[in-house]
Protein backbone atom coordinates (compact mmCIF):
# COMPACT_ATOMS: atom_id res chain seq x y z
CA UNK A 1 0.00 0.00 0.00
CA UNK A 2 1.27 3.46 -0.89
CA UNK A 3 1.94 5.58 2.19
CA UNK A 4 3.58 8.83 3.14
CA UNK A 5 6.06 9.35 5.95
CA UNK A 6 8.12 12.23 7.29
CA UNK A 7 11.87 12.15 7.02
CA UNK A 8 14.28 14.63 8.55
CA UNK A 9 17.91 15.11 7.64
CA UNK A 10 19.21 16.20 11.03
CA UNK A 11 21.65 19.07 11.80
CA UNK A 12 24.79 16.88 11.82
CA UNK A 13 24.09 15.61 8.29
CA UNK A 14 23.08 19.05 6.96
CA UNK A 15 26.29 20.50 8.42
CA UNK A 16 28.30 17.84 6.54
CA UNK A 17 26.46 18.59 3.25
CA UNK A 18 24.93 15.11 2.99
CA UNK A 19 21.52 16.32 1.76
CA UNK A 20 21.93 15.23 -1.87
CA UNK A 21 23.47 11.84 -1.01
CA UNK A 22 20.65 11.04 1.44
CA UNK A 23 17.93 12.18 -0.97
CA UNK A 24 19.47 10.10 -3.76
CA UNK A 25 19.59 7.10 -1.38
CA UNK A 26 15.82 7.39 -0.79
CA UNK A 27 15.06 7.77 -4.49
CA UNK A 28 17.32 4.83 -5.42
CA UNK A 29 15.39 2.76 -2.87
CA UNK A 30 11.89 3.47 -4.26
CA UNK A 31 10.87 6.34 -1.98
CA UNK A 32 9.69 9.41 -3.86
CA UNK A 33 10.37 12.81 -2.30
CA UNK A 34 7.01 14.57 -2.60
CA UNK A 35 8.03 17.76 -0.78
CA UNK A 36 11.26 18.99 0.76
CA UNK A 37 12.37 22.15 2.51
CA UNK A 38 15.20 23.41 4.69
CA UNK A 39 14.07 24.92 8.00
CA UNK A 40 15.53 26.03 11.32
CA UNK A 41 13.22 25.33 14.24
CA UNK A 42 13.29 26.80 17.74
CA UNK A 43 13.83 24.70 20.85
CA UNK A 44 10.12 25.19 21.71
CA UNK A 45 9.14 23.82 18.29
CA UNK A 46 11.53 20.88 18.72
CA UNK A 47 10.00 20.16 22.14
CA UNK A 48 6.53 20.25 20.59
CA UNK A 49 7.65 17.96 17.74
CA UNK A 50 9.25 15.42 20.11
CA UNK A 51 6.61 15.66 22.88
CA UNK A 52 5.93 11.92 22.45
CA UNK A 53 9.36 11.46 24.15
CA UNK A 54 8.90 14.05 26.91
CA UNK A 55 9.06 11.50 29.75
CA UNK A 56 12.34 10.01 28.51
CA UNK A 57 15.73 11.04 29.95
CA UNK A 58 17.12 12.06 26.53
CA UNK A 59 14.20 14.40 25.71
CA UNK A 60 15.93 17.72 26.50
CA UNK A 61 19.12 16.78 24.62
CA UNK A 62 17.03 15.64 21.65
CA UNK A 63 15.18 18.98 21.53
CA UNK A 64 18.41 20.97 21.89
CA UNK A 65 19.98 18.95 19.09
CA UNK A 66 17.10 19.19 16.59
CA UNK A 67 17.00 22.97 17.07
CA UNK A 68 20.81 23.39 16.91
CA UNK A 69 21.01 24.02 13.16
CA UNK A 70 19.14 23.79 9.86
CA UNK A 71 17.31 20.57 9.03
CA UNK A 72 15.78 19.21 5.83
CA UNK A 73 12.21 17.98 6.22
CA UNK A 74 10.75 15.76 3.52
CA UNK A 75 7.57 13.90 2.74
CA UNK A 76 8.50 10.49 1.37
CA UNK A 77 6.00 8.38 -0.52
CA UNK A 78 6.05 4.75 -1.57
CA UNK A 79 4.97 1.18 -0.86
CA UNK A 80 4.85 0.71 2.92
CA UNK A 81 6.84 3.96 3.19
CA UNK A 82 6.97 4.03 7.00
CA UNK A 83 8.52 0.58 7.44
CA UNK A 84 10.62 0.89 4.30
CA UNK A 85 12.11 4.20 5.50
CA UNK A 86 12.81 2.79 8.96
CA UNK A 87 14.65 -0.16 7.40
CA UNK A 88 16.69 2.20 5.20
CA UNK A 89 17.58 4.38 8.22
CA UNK A 90 18.81 1.50 10.37
CA UNK A 91 19.03 1.26 14.15
CA UNK A 92 19.07 4.46 16.22
CA UNK A 93 22.62 3.67 17.35
CA UNK A 94 24.85 3.84 14.24
CA UNK A 95 27.18 1.21 15.79
CA UNK A 96 24.26 -1.25 15.81
CA UNK A 97 22.81 -0.23 12.43
CA UNK A 98 22.85 -2.77 9.63
CA UNK A 99 25.55 -2.35 6.97
CA UNK A 100 24.50 -0.02 4.15
CA UNK A 101 21.80 1.83 6.13
CA UNK A 102 21.82 5.61 6.39
CA UNK A 103 22.72 5.66 10.08
CA UNK A 104 25.51 3.09 9.61
CA UNK A 105 26.95 5.18 6.76
CA UNK A 106 26.46 8.70 8.13
CA UNK A 107 25.55 8.54 11.83
CA UNK A 108 28.12 9.92 14.28
CA UNK A 109 26.53 8.73 17.53
CA UNK A 110 23.24 7.59 19.03
CA UNK A 111 22.36 11.30 19.43
CA UNK A 112 23.75 12.53 16.11
CA UNK A 113 22.36 9.77 13.94
CA UNK A 114 21.74 11.94 10.84
CA UNK A 115 18.10 11.07 10.05
CA UNK A 116 14.65 10.82 11.59
CA UNK A 117 11.67 8.90 10.26
CA UNK A 118 8.10 8.54 11.46
CA UNK A 119 7.48 5.35 13.45
CA UNK A 120 3.89 4.75 12.29
CA UNK A 121 1.41 5.84 9.62
CA UNK A 122 -0.53 7.81 12.29
CA UNK A 123 2.59 9.62 13.56
CA UNK A 124 3.65 10.19 9.97
CA UNK A 125 0.46 12.18 9.36
CA UNK A 126 0.96 14.20 12.56
CA UNK A 127 4.62 14.88 11.76
CA UNK A 128 3.90 15.82 8.13
CA UNK A 129 1.24 18.29 9.36
CA UNK A 130 3.74 19.74 11.83
CA UNK A 131 6.08 20.83 9.01
CA UNK A 132 3.75 21.02 5.99
CA UNK A 133 0.49 22.53 7.24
Amino acid sequence: MTEQTLSIIKPDAVERNLENEIKLFFENNNLKIVKSKKVKISKDEACQFYKVHQTKPFYNDLCNYLSSGPIIVMILEGENAVLHNRKLMGATDPKKAEKGTLREKYGISIDKNSVHGSDSVENGKIEINFFFK
